[in-house]
């Protein structure tokens, strides 16, 4: 659900106003990637707490506000135009950028490994394919956003490294990351779909299902994860594969019903990992 917000100014937004203006280059427009960045955070410091995962944690967040202001500057620069919200967008990217390298900097300084990085590395395509949808005012589609919410789920990993954590379990919290965004998705596409009167493709939600399960469960076999995250997303498919073929629900309604699915799969998975 990373959404990308409008590439032209805000409809209603009034001329000559800074605060709208800055409002509308800093915030991101989409509700959901909010959650969905958050989770992969939380999920790794209810395992591993510690200082440098939380500047890790606080990176990862500025990281996902600063792709607003950077997928203006890009779609303003590739389409050879410079407007004011493309100063005022660069000039918050920048400062962004600065937050997120001495972040990075503060959880290097604080780890005595610097395995955390090997995640970071291994995800950055993956965002770098969400910015060139984005540059492309195609940020909306299934590939980047799946790509880059998938890619933010390394900061569980990260998190965990950090502190030193098994590689395994590490990368056990980015497969739990990245299969509950697979089956997010898609669905929650399928559902505004479906509620606005659009085409949709029910199959969509459903393989995504089947996926997810599929990488949470090869994660369980390889002893990476315990059993709750599979059971935990087993009942989510269920709930998904029954939602889509109900009545559909208004937006709002499909936003809370994701938010508390995020909040109890990570719930389910630091509990299952820490005890």
């Amino acid at each position: 659900m990373s959404a990308t917000a409008e590439s032209e100014p805000a409809r209603g937004a009034a001329p000559g106003r800074p605060r709208s203006l800055l409002r509308q280059v800093a915030l991101p427009a989409e509700h959901g990637g909010w959650s969905l960045t958050a989770e992969p955070i939380v999920l790794g410091l209810l395992v591993a707490w510690s200082g440098p995962g939380l500047a890790l944690g606080a990176a990862a967040m500025v990281a996902f506000l600063a792709r607003t202001p950077l997928k203006l500057v890009l779609v303003d620069l590739r389409r050879g135009r410079r407007l004011e919200r493309t100063r005022l967008a660069a000039r918050v990217a920048a400062i962004e950028a600065a937050g997120i390298v001495v972040l990075a900097v503060a959880a290097a300084a604080g780890s005595s490994t610097g395995r955390f990085w090997v995640p970071i590395a291994v995800a950055a395509p993956l965002v770098v394919l969400e910015l060139w949808f984005d540059m492309r005012s195609r940020g909306r589609r299934l590939v980047p956003e799946l790509a880059g919410t998938v890619g933010i789920g390394s900061v569980a990993t990260a998190i965990a490294l950090v502190d030193g954590a098994d590689a395994s379990l590490a990368v056990g919290l980015w497969c739990v990351a990245a299969a509950r965004a697979a089956a997010a998705i898609p669905h929650v596409r399928t559902q505004l779909q479906r509620a606005h009167g659009r085409t949709f493709h029910r199959w969509h939600s459903d393989v995504a299902q089947l996926v997810a399960l599929a990488v949470v469960a090869t994660a369980s076999m390889v002893d990476a994860i315990p059993v709750a995250p599979v059971a935990t997303l087993t009942v989510v498919a269920v709930f998904d594969l029954c939602a889509v073929r109900m009545a559909p629900r208004p937006a709002v309604i499909i936003g809370i019903q994701q938010t508390v699915i995020g909040v109890v799969v990570v719930a389910a998975t630091a509990i299952a990992v820490t005890h």
